[in-house]
């Protein structure tokens, strides 16, 4: 199956030459990618890869891109942080029914990642709470990237913020 995601990275310094680094992406393995190297010091890689999981596609795009640039550190995996007009996109409804749907289900949507003028939420959690309501076409290559994307940037922020000392975690679940 061919999963479609986008990888984004911080380069290194001594990675300023983006015409090499392109040649070193493609030979590890990254030709199935656009690349993106718009912002200085950043690059983002939109892979179209075959594999038999989501989890092996994102995977293999993670290994062949840290051995094409061992320095760069990963920002993001996407599909992961959406607004409600992202989701509404993917699962073709309108942004106001999206809205509506979450107003009025409050106490079982999921709860976002961040909250204010312009709130944010993990696409999987939307996606699980979606289908188990039922009603909604849900293309399957984009849940499954959706779960892994979101298990690689929680994985990702666990390494940069380790806890000391676990002891009052019960606490976030109160």
């Amino acid at each position: 199956m061919e999963y479609i995601f986008t990888l984004k990275y911080q380069l290194a310094n001594h990675d300023s030459d983006l015409d090499a680094l392109v040649e070193r992406l493609g030979a590890a393995g990254c030709d199935d990618a656009l690349v993106g190297v718009g912002q200085p010091g950043r690059l983002a890689l939109e892979f179209s890869r075959e594999a038999d999981s989501a989890e092996e596609a994102v995977c293999t795009a993670l290994a062949d891109v840290k051995s094409a640039a061992p320095s760069a550190r990963l920002i993001e995996a996407s599909p992961d942080l959406v607004g409600l007009t992202d989701v509404a996109d993917i699962v073709g409804v309108s942004r106001q029914a999206m809205r509506k749907l979450m107003l009025t289900h409050r106490a079982t949507f999921p709860l976002p990642v961040h909250e204010g003028s312009a709130s944010i939420w993990h696409l999987a959690e939307v996606l699980d709470w979606l289908n188990a309501r039922g009603g909604y076409q849900i293309d399957a290559g984009v849940w499954e990237v959706a779960r892994v994307a979101l298990a690689v940037n929680i994985a990702k922020e666990a390494i940069r913020h380790p806890m000391r000392d676990q002891g009052n975690m019960e606490l976030l679940t109160a």
